[in-house]
């Protein structure tokens, strides 16, 4: 008989199971969280787009466009692109929907994106992203909530320590058209200098010198002119607001001159959010200002400011298992198996997460809620206590893991109080064990 192959996951993409993805789901859980916080709405977009909505927006000499996208030709003969990032694909959809007529937008997406890159920690093929835009807002006071909202996504996911904003300004049109035109006039001047790649980007992107990773480059783009020799008025202005604001809503940055954007549509505002835990792929959240995108696709300028993090590199940086089941219900008697279900249907009722393993005995049971690191065990047990005699009903008794932990005693309480909604509970004194609760429960009568 023919042994057959079993197929292989496709190079740079992975199946997400156990401890990886409940970090996973945790990092985009919180960022729905916050992002309700500060009233923007959810958005779903198509994998697939026009390649040219990327060919358009990102620049057809961009590495992105000339070397990662996945783009082939559907059977109608279009071409198409596996989606590479989210703004372009978002202005695409603020355009083609008429959603002019909702602005100014607080838009947030989160989901899979697709780039041929060298695999490698925290970078895969398919990779995954949270994104959060506003859209037809010029005011820095949309650059400042951007930020401060990406401020406190990093702090409720306790990964804020050793993560350092980096901020730079573009400056606006007339201040970036004439800091460029000094780029491009001192790097012909080294050219002897510099690198290949950057030599091909003095060409196309000459902005891009400034972070050149290459150490050859380093010495001429360290010395390279800056930016504020060539800010208007007004782009000071803007930057300042900017500043300000942050130091009001006591966001901590730091000034990387040498921070950039290549793109033309860029303006004002570039902002990385850095950690050197991550070795070499430092960045774990970016964005900027890109008031031109919109216009560079065939719509009217608008003004726009958007962020975007790998949700992979966001949970490798969460220390410790995220929580993940709170309650086990266990029996320790086949007489109350059909208690030990009611009581967990009235508790999922009221929102409390509990997890049945289906099969075992009570020992294997609470073995399997010390595994899944469950805060509190509800176990129903034969015997009865002496005051509860004459009672019809069965003994509850709550145990914490750790009865030092206020969470799992504010899970008692809850669990008490959403009991009292399904049956008759009478509360008895806590015993030795501690943080044990017993109770002694009869159903209400219907």
């Amino acid at each position: 008989m023919v042994k057959i192959q079993t197929p292989q996951a496709v190079r740079g993409t992975q199946d997400m199971f156990g401890e990886t993805e409940e970090r996973f789901a945790h990092v985009v859980a919180t960022f729905e969280r916050v992002r309700r916080l500060y009233g923007f709405k959810g958005l779903q977009l198509p994998v697939i787009e026009p390649t040219s909505v990327f060919a358009r927006s990102l620049g057809e000499a961009t590495d992105v466009v000339s070397k990662e996208m996945y783009t082939f030709d559907d059977r109608g003969g279009d071409s198409i692109t596996l989606r590479p990032e989210f703004t372009a694909g978002i202005a695409r959809a603020y355009l083609t929907n008429g959603w002019q007529q909702f602005s100014p937008m607080k838009l947030s997406v989160h989901g899979p994106l697709f780039r041929y890159e060298r695999p490698q920690k925290g970078r895969y093929r398919q990779f995954h992203q949270i994104d959060a835009e506003i859209i037809g807002v010029a005011e820095p006071a949309a650059d400042v909530e951007l930020l401060v909202m990406a401020d406190q996504l990093l702090k409720e996911l306790g990964i804020n320590d050793g993560v350092t904003l980096q901020l730079n300004t573009l400056g606006d049109t007339q201040s970036r058209d004439a800091w460029r035109a000094a780029l491009i006039g001192y790097f012909n001047d080294h050219k002897a200098a510099l690198s290949e790649d950057s030599l091909a980007r003095l060409e196309k992107n000459p902005l891009r010198i400034l972070d050149s990773k290459d150490p050859k480059d380093r010495p001429v783009a360290d010395a390279a002119p800056v930016i504020d020799a060539y800010l208007s008025d007004e782009a000071q202005d803007f930057f300042g607001a900017v500043t300000a604001g942050l130091d009001a809503a006591g966001v901590a940055w730091t000034r990387n001159a040498a921070l950039v954007r290549g793109l033309d549509y860029y303006r004002h505002t570039a902002f990385e959010f850095v950690t050197d835990r991550l070795g070499a792929q430092g960045t774990v959240l970016g964005g900027g200002r890109y008031d031109g995108l919109i216009e560079n696709l065939g719509g009217p300028a608008t003004p726009a400011v958007g962020w975007a993090a790998g949700i992979e590199r966001l949970a490798m940086l969460i220390e410790g298992k995220p929580e993940n089941v709170s309650v086990l219900v266990i029996s320790d008697d086949v007489e109350f198996e059909e208690d030990a279900k009611r009581v967990a249907n009235a508790l999922r009722r009221s929102g409390i997460s509990v997890y049945d393993p289906l099969k075992g005995n009570s020992k294997r049971r609470f073995e399997i809620a010390k595994k899944l690191n469950a805060r509190v065990v509800v176990r129903f047990q034969a015997e009865r206590p002496e005051s509860a005699k004459g009672r019809t009903g069965f003994l509850l008794r709550i145990n914490a893991q750790d009865s030092s932990d206020p969470v799992s005693f504010a899970i008692t309480e809850s669990i008490l109080t959403a009991l009292q909604s399904s049956f008759d509970v009478t509360r008895h004194e806590r015993t030795e064990f501690g943080f044990s609760v017993d109770g002694v429960l009869a159903p209400l009568a219907s």
